[in-house]
């Protein structure tokens, strides 16, 4: 295939989900011999990128002003001299951007939007659909574009997430780690491990898992809830913590806070969950925690459904039932149950559906 000039739009490549994802997907296109740009106003990944052999401009394309917009011209010159094949954006600050830079363009290139989530501010989105093709992370976001911005089904593609099997996959853990984890968390030892790995936020169903856990036997099970708490949610963590020393169950669960070695965590619990109150546009946890060999449990909607549904039907539960909920739970937890099928949400899936995409898109220009 014909060797590619890709750049990539994002706001910032500090820690999250897009960030990591734009940086593997610039190191795959090298590695595939392309030429891979990407513009954004730096962070942590920014070295990565560089030294996977692309090439990183820094624009200030992350502030949501007025005044942001005034950057398109330098955008439509680096367009100019650049001539790239492929113009991917990712986020919608830099769309506007790019949106007003591609007006003033002669020649452009083929313009590509990925929506990664179920924006909840149309008129400010609307902005990702203003181009020549569009990928939803899942059907449940393709739905969404379609019911909102009145697009064709031609102009979307559907490639799911994928994450890193090098990294989510079912090698051992090693004994050093299991020894540390004991050592600083001893109360889950030799209990059946229950995980929701999820930042602290009202939506995400955290109250659902106290809930759950408060039902379950204490000497049998044990909570985890795995991931960060910003300063604007330190309030609604307090309350849980209110409500779980109300229920009496200090002991069955535990908050670890941020951390970096959740694959293993993943391979130590018995059963990994997601609750989200509302449709996860994706669900990332619930294709690593499967690529780790864990059973999954999560409600019957959004991109988890779409997930469990190919991988791991027996793990859904109807949305918001708490005692279908508890009583999965003590059925999935059982260690002679079925495991979830292997999993095919790879980023080696989502990368070369990505380039083949880009490659159909230009032979049709």
């Amino acid at each position: 295939m014909n060797k590619l000039k890709v750049i990539q739009l994002l706001p910032e490549l500090n820690i999250g989900g897009v960030e990591r994802g734009t940086k593997d997907f610039s190191s795959a296109l090298v590695q595939r011999g392309h030429e891979s740009i990407v513009i954004s106003n730096g962070g942590i990944f920014e070295h990565d990128i560089v030294a996977d052999g692309a090439r990183h401009i820094k624009i200030p394309i992350h502030k949501k002003s007025l005044f942001s917009l005034l950057l398109s011209k330098k955008l439509r010159t680096l367009y100019e001299e650049e001539k790239p094949d492929i113009v991917h954006v990712r986020s919608r600050m830099p769309a506007w951007i790019n949106f007003y830079a591609f007006k003033g363009l002669i020649k452009k290139p083929i313009l590509i939007s990925t929506f990664h989530g179920l924006y909840s501010t149309p008129v400010y989105s609307q902005v990702m659909s203003k181009v020549d093709h569009m990928i939803a992370i899942s059907n449940t976001v393709k739905e969404y574009i379609r019911n909102t911005y009145n697009v064709s089904n031609d102009k979307i593609s559907v490639i799911p997430r994928g994450c890193n099997m090098d990294h989510f996959n079912k090698d051992q853990v090693d004994n050093e780690w299991i020894n540390k984890w004991f050592r600083e968390f001893p109360q889950t030892k030799n209990k059946i491990i229950l995980t929701l790995p999820t930042r602290i936020s009202k939506w995400k169903g955290v109250d659902n898992f106290v809930e759950l856990i408060s039902r379950m036997d204490g000497n049998v099970f044990h909570g985890l809830v795995v991931g960060p708490t910003s300063n604007s949610k330190l309030r609604y963590l307090n309350s849980l913590k209110k409500k779980i020393s109300e229920l009496g169950i200090n002991k069955s669960i535990t908050f670890t806070g941020s951390r970096n070695d959740m694959s293993n965590i993943y391979k130590i619990s018995d059963v990994v969950f997601n609750l989200s109150i509302d449709p996860e546009p994706f669900g990332r946890t619930t294709i690593e925690a499967i690529g780790c060999g864990a059973k999954f449990i999560g409600w019957d909607h959004g991109g988890t459904k779409e997930i469990l549904e190919e991988l791991f039907p027996n793990g859904l539960v109807p949305l918001g039932n708490i005692n279908a909920l508890e009583e999965k739970v003590i059925k999935v937890s059982d260690k002679n149950y079925l495991t979830p099928k292997e999993n095919v949400f790879t980023s080696e899936r989502m990368i070369n559906e990505t380039i083949n995409l880009y490659h159909q898109l230009l032979s049709t220009e």
